[in-house]
Parts: C-alpha cells; structure tokens; sequence
C-alpha cells in the first residue's frame, strides 16, 4: 500500500504574550482569600472539637478496663470494675460532652467570670468573692471522709485526662479562650456552694422588709408578708435609700451567673397504692433553662449488680436525683430561714463591737482580673457572723455600722458531698437517713422509696437555733441578743416515713405541722402546685409510672380557678365594653387549664401583673422593691374587699382597670381579638447559650425554643422572664428534668432532659432531646439501651 500523502504544515498564529498579575492584584486577591481561608480554618477547628462517637482509649488511674456503650441519645452506660473507676470514667465523659458547662460553673463560683466576659461580670465576681465560695469549698474538702475525698480525686483525674488529649479543642468555646485549667476535686465541691446559694435567699427577704418597713404602715406589710407580725428591733434604724443602692448592685436572675427564685415537684407512693405492687417516685426540679440544661442523664452499672440510674450534674461524680438497685429519691427546697442579716457597730477603722469587746475584722484582699480592662483589687471583710455584704455598696447601714449576713451554707465543714456519696450507697429509706444527716446543704426536702415498701420524707440541711427573733428583719450583731446558738439536730426535724394514706408530696409548700416545736421560718411558697398533685393522687386507688409522667405535665391551676370561679371578684366586675368585655368572657368560661394552645392563660396572667402592679404602686411600694405573689394578689381580688388599701378603697374599679390595660397592651403585639390569642404563642420556653446569647449571630443560632403550657402554679412549672412587652412572656423557668421511677422494675428509671446530652451546639445532641421533653416523653435508662448504640472503652494506661 501506498504511503499515506504527507499534508503541508499548518499554519500556526503566535500565541499571545501571557499577562501577569502585577503586586497589587496579588496582595488584592490574598486579602480577598485570608478571610475564606480564615473561616475554613475556624470551621476545621470547631469541627475538630467535636468527641469522637466511638474508639478506645487510655485513661490513666483506672484499675481495670471500663466499658462505655453511648445510645442514640449520647446516654452513656458505664460498666465499671469499682466505684472509683466509674467515678473516673464519669469525670470524663462529663468533661467531654460538658467541659464549657463546668468552666463557667467553676469560675461563678470561684468569682472569675470577668476574666471570660470582662466589665459586665464584676458584680457577680464582686458577690461571690464577697461571699468566699472557693476559700471554703477548698476548707470544706480536707473535711471530708477520705473515701468521699478519693471519689473526688478519681472524677478529677477523668476531667483532666480529657482536658490532657485535647487542650484548647476540649470544647468549642476554648478555641478562643485558651485551654481549661485543670481540674480540681474542690472545684466539684464549687457545684454545691452555688446550690447553697442560690436555692436559699431568706437574707434578701430580710433586706427587702426592712427597705419597706418604714415607708408602709404595719398592716400593709403584713399583707406582703402574712404571717410577719415582728415589728424589729428599734435599735436597728436602717436607711431605706441606702438598701435600694445595695438590692441594685446584688445580682438578680437573668443576669450572668445567676439562678431564678427555685421551685421544684417530687412525689412518691407506698406499695399499697401502686399497680406495680412496689412504690413509685416522681422527681422534676425547678431550676433556670439554659442550652445546655443543668443536667446530664446516666447509667452506671457495678459489680454484684449495684447500680445507679438517673441525673447527673456536670461537675459532680455522684448521681444527684434517680435510682439504686433499691431506693429512689428526689429533691425540692425547703425554703428554710437558713440565713440572717445582722448590723454590726464600728468601734474603729478596722473593728467592730462583739459581746467580748472590739473585734478586728478578717480581711482578705482579693483581686479580679478582668478581661480588656485593669484588674480589680476588692478588700473584703468578715465579722464573726459572716462577710460584710454592705462594701459591696460602699454604703453604712446605719451612721457608724455595716451589714453582715450569716449563711448555713457558708458554715465550715460542709459535708454535703459525703451525704450524697452516702446517698447514692444505701439501700433502704431508713439507711437514706443516715445519708440525709451529712448533707448539711442546701436545706431541701429528700422524697424517698425503696424496693421494700418504704417512702419517706426528710429534711436536710443546717437549720439555726436562734437566742432570739425569727429571722424575718436585720438585727443587732454587737450584743449576741440573736446570735446563733448552734444547729438544730436531725432528728428533730419534721421528717415525714411511711404515712398512713401511702402518699407524700411536696412543692415547695410548708413541711412543719403546726405545732411543730422546731421553727423553720415564715415565708412559704403558695401550695398551689401541691393541692394539685394530691388531688390528682388521691383521686385514683392505683398509680403507674405513666400516670404520674402526665401528673408532671399537667396544667390544670387551681389559682386560676379560684380567681376565676362563682365566688371571685372576676364574676363580680361589670362587662367590660369591646376587647377587655371579651376577654372576660373568656375568663369566665375557663376551666383554668393553662394549655399552650389557649388564649385564656395570656389573658389572666396579663391581668394578675398588671393588677400587682396597679395595687403596689396604689399602696405605696416603690418600683422594683417588691414584686406580686399569689398571696398578695389573692389579697386584693378577695371578695370581702379585704384588700382595699391597695385599691384605693376599690378593688373592682382597680381590677376592671388592669383587665382593660392588659388587653389593650396584648391588643398590640398578639391581634385585636382575645379569641385569637394563644399562650403558646408568648409563653416559650427558651433555652440559650449562657455566652453565646449575648452575640448577635451566635445567639439566635443557638438558641432553642418550644412552646409550652403551664405557668408559675401549675404542676407544670413555667416560669415568665419578668418585666414588659412580649419578651417578658418567655418561659425561663421550669423543670428541665423530669424523673419517675416505678421499683417493681429493678432495671430501670424513666428520665428525660430538656436539650440534649451534649454541650456542643454543632453535635446532633446538642437539642435532640427537646421535642421529647416538650411532647411529654420518657427514656428507659435501663442497662442495655434501646436501639443503636457506640462503644468507647477506656483502658488502662
């Protein structure tokens, strides 16, 4: 075959010179990537952050292997050889879903919080270091029993180990912070401080009737405070303005660091009254919502089939509120008079007058970093009653003298964290009371069941003996006149085992029996939350763990019906023209439950504030020094027109006058029709970020929200942020655990959380948990979980 013709060359064009970028597009275009790459960076590194969902490990400190199996909710069971390793084992998955949490309880506590946000923290930093929680909780440890001492050590070790392998990536927040500290086994000791303080608020009530005192004749204090008929000690004159500054500079939920006014439900009943044939207990504290919730759910499953089941508080190694193999038990708060403020006269520059003669003050001068500013050097003093709370002001209660408060739970030698310990060990109510004697605080009330039959109510905490007085106004502290004298022992308290009709209850609501010869103090809260469970239990023969999971979210208010029934004020007001007549209407044909989807609930609680608000101002309170309760604004709405002077000589006038305001304030924001309105609509339970919600992006991204019924007297507790316009309906509020335990089943408690297991906003249980909780479903913390689950073990180094 021929060779193929060869074809002439083609002709070519010259290529075109390539042009090059000159220095200043290239520095243009580098400027333009740095923010793309800086984000891609920052997106790695919070990615990064994230725990890995499974895999082995080396811990060190272990004795032997532990085994840690995590199910579709990231609820870990832990299997451990000993109680040390599960404490070990606890410290570390609280530290790996948590750490942030713990962070900010730690630095609350210990008063360095400024050192996080800066300037907006000193107040909270200036109180608690006022108050020494860290130099005590520190004292407070060598104290301790050395096995409780060891549990704390090994929790550490879990913490650090964590904090050890990942630094600054321990959780998201320390990107920009900067690696954790390392923990310490007082710093646990800080969780229970807090609790102390802020579940036990007496000595604010003090400061508020003495503000008030003098500016209201006695029978207008004694509708604020029923059962106050102590006219003081006249040797006490304190300025009201100068208690005003003070109030002013004292931290007050929602601020950083703070918790609302604390109320929570628990219920059990004996044998004879379950379907099961064994007690059951229901458990739902009441504690301020955040993402993530307090609490953190948890099976810990030991050698010769002890266990522990139930809700954990990151920070803590023990189980605060669940299950044994045996018992069951819960918290509420007592509300015990556990705190007093009492004036101290100068007798110089550096000392104060005692019943010995001049005392110098302790003083420890404390300085507080603070982030992008100066740090602050902060001289605290201490009287031989307790700090002098008054600096904090700069203010003199009276000409030549300050004021000091007295706090059980800043008593030395707190040993709560052995009670606990002990708690979690026994077997029995009757060994739970050996265990209830050493949690010294905070003053709660412990509901109890065991496997045997037994239920059981006891008080813990230290409650004072007073020379004199009842603890309800500021009194002399140079003459020991109302020194206390020591604690009221144990055994003497009102505690409450194995009553005849089968059932105990608790809502916060009085505990001493009249007549009871111990006193425990005056102000209660409303028992409102109370009738309405022992209604609901005493209307059935038999209970189930089913029945008393809706009992928690139930949302009938017998306060509602009582203002809203034949014999109320309400039924007594002439119809009101337009929106405020209809709203009326609603009012009246309302059966009182407060279901999200109704309009009735915004309608009462809108008129109820409003009302407080007219009566108060009516009566003399000044704004802000006091707010409305159930009692006062039963007081004003009473029939027999018992409340007149706060209504101007008529409460209908003045009631019929917050109706319309109060309609016409929600007119505004929620449509011209009450009918249309829904309490769901304004009433959502918010849970937020506690830094995260300050910044303008991050907030919103992580922020949670579901609509929610109940409201502050109802068995489902929803409490409003407070204040004015729509925000102020926002539940902040309520029970972000619920717990009921039926001890038929050995194997298992029924819990759920209201967020989700972990504290990392990018994790998909950062909120799986949420719609459970809003909808009224349980988990079965049972030992092998259901559905799917990882595995991590932890092995020894």
């Amino acid at each position: 075959m021929p060779p193929a013709p060869r074809l002439p060359p083609r002709p070519t064009t010259p290529a075109a010179p390539r042009r090059r970028l000159g220095w200043p597009a290239r520095i243009g275009l580098g400027l333009l990537a740095l923010p793309l790459l800086a984000a891609a960076s920052l997106a790695g590194a919070v990615w990064w952050s994230l725990p890995a969902a499974e895999g082995s490990l080396r811990l060190p400190g272990l004795a032997a292997p532990v085994a840690v199996s995590l199910d579709a909710q990231g609820i870990p069971r832990i299997a451990a050889g000993s109680e040390r390793d599960a404490a070990l084992a606890l410290g570390w998955l609280h530290a790996r879903d948590r750490m942030f949490q713990m962070e900010l309880m730690r630095r609350g506590a210990a008063g360095r919080l400024a050192e996080l946000v800066g300037e907006p923290a000193l107040r909270t930093d200036r109180f608690t270091r006022t108050l020494g929680l860290a130099r005590r909780a520190a004292a407070d440890l060598a104290t301790l029993p050395a096995e409780t001492q060891d549990l704390l050590e090994a929790y550490a070790a879990g913490v650090n180990a964590w904090i050890a392998a990942r630094g600054r990536f321990a959780a998201p927040e320390f990107l920009a912070l900067g690696a954790p500290e390392p923990w310490r086994p007082e710093h646990s000791l800080l969780w229970g401080k807090v609790m102390g303080l802020w579940l036990s608020g007496n000595w604010r009530s003090e400061l508020d009737r003495a503000r008030l005192a003098p500016l209201l004749p006695p029978e207008r204090m004694r509708d604020l405070w029923p059962e106050d008929a102590s006219p003081g000690d006249p040797r006490v004159a304190l300025d009201p303005a100068a208690l005003g500054r003070l109030a002013a500079v004292l931290p007050r939920f929602p601020g950083l660091g703070t918790l609302p006014a604390s109320a929570s439900n628990a219920w059990a009943v004996a044998a004879g009254r379950s379907a099961s044939g064994a007690p059951l207990l229901a458990s739902d504290p009441h504690l301020g919502f955040q993402a993530p919730i307090l609490w953190y759910l948890a099976r810990i499953d030991l050698p010769d089939g002890r266990m522990l089941a139930g809700a954990t508080s990151p920070g803590v190694p023990f189980l605060v509120i669940g299950r044994n193999a045996s018992l069951a038990w819960g918290f509420t708060t007592t509300h015990s008079d556990t705190q007093d403020v009492f004036v101290e006269r100068l007798a110089g520059p550096g000392s104060y007058e005692t019943p010995e003669g001049p005392r110098p003050f302790a003083v420890i001068e404390e300085t507080i970093a603070v982030r992008g500013a100066a740090p602050v050097t902060l001289r605290v003093r201490e009287t031989r009653h307790g700090p002098v709370i008054s600096d904090l002001e700069g203010m003199a209660a009276a000409e030549g003298s300050v004021l000091a408060v007295a706090m059980a739970n800043l008593a030395p030698a707190d040993t709560a964290a052995a009670g606990l310990h002990a708690l979690n060990r026994a077997g029995s109510v009757a060994a739970a009371r050996g265990a209830a004697a050493l949690i010294t605080s905070p003053s709660q009330n412990l509901m109890l069941a065991d496997a045997a039959g037994h239920i059981g109510l006891l008080l813990t905490g230290r409650t004072p003996r007073r020379r004199a007085g009842d603890g309800t106004l500021p009194v002399p502290g140079w003459d020991g006149s109302h020194d206390w004298t020591g604690w009221v022992p144990f055994e003497a308290l009102p505690h409450a085992e194995d009553p005849p009709g089968g059932m105990l209850a608790n809502a916060n609501n009085r505990v001493a029996p009249a007549g009871h010869p111990v006193f425990l103090g005056r102000d209660w809260f409303a028992d409102w939350r109370f009738r309405r469970i022992a209604e609901v239990l005493a209307a059935q023969p038999k209970h189930d763990a089913a029945g008393f999971a809706a009992l928690q979210r139930d949302t009938v208010s017998p306060f509602a019906q009582a203002l809203t029934g034949p014999e109320s004020l309400l039924r007594r007001l002439p119809p009101q023209p337009g929106a405020a007549g209809a709203a009326q209407a609603l009012l009246l044909g309302w059966d009182g439950d407060v279901a999200a989807e109704r309009p009735e609930p915004l309608i009462f609680n809108a008129w109820l504030r409003r009302l407080g608000r007219l009566a108060l101002a009516e009566g003399g309170v000044p704004a802000g020094a006091w707010s409305a309760n159930a009692g006062f604004l039963q007081r004003v709405l009473a029939p027999d027109g018992g409340g007149a002077a706060w209504c101007g000589g008529d409460c209908r006038a003045l009631a019929a006058r917050a109706l319309a305001e109060a309609v016409a304030e929600l007119q505004a924001s929620d449509g011209p029709d009450p009918a249309g309105w829904r309490w769901g609509r304004r009433h959502v339970a918010r849970f937020e970020h506690p830094l995260f919600r300050f910044l303008p992006v991050l907030g919103p991204l992580t922020r949670l929200e579901a609509a929610t019924g109940g409201d502050e007297w109802t068995v489902r507790r929803g409490g409003p942020r407070g204040g004015e316009g729509p925000e102020s309906w926002v539940d902040v509020h309520g029970a972000g655990l619920r717990l009921v335990v039926d001890l038929a089943d050995p194997e298992a408690a029924l819990a759920v959380i209201a967020t989700g297991q972990s504290g990392h906003p990018l994790s998909p249980h950062w909120s799986d948990l949420l719609g459970r909780w809003r909808d009224g479903g349980m988990l079965r913390l049972g030992r092998q979980a259901t559905g799917p689950t990882t595995r991590l073990e932890l092995r020894l180094q």
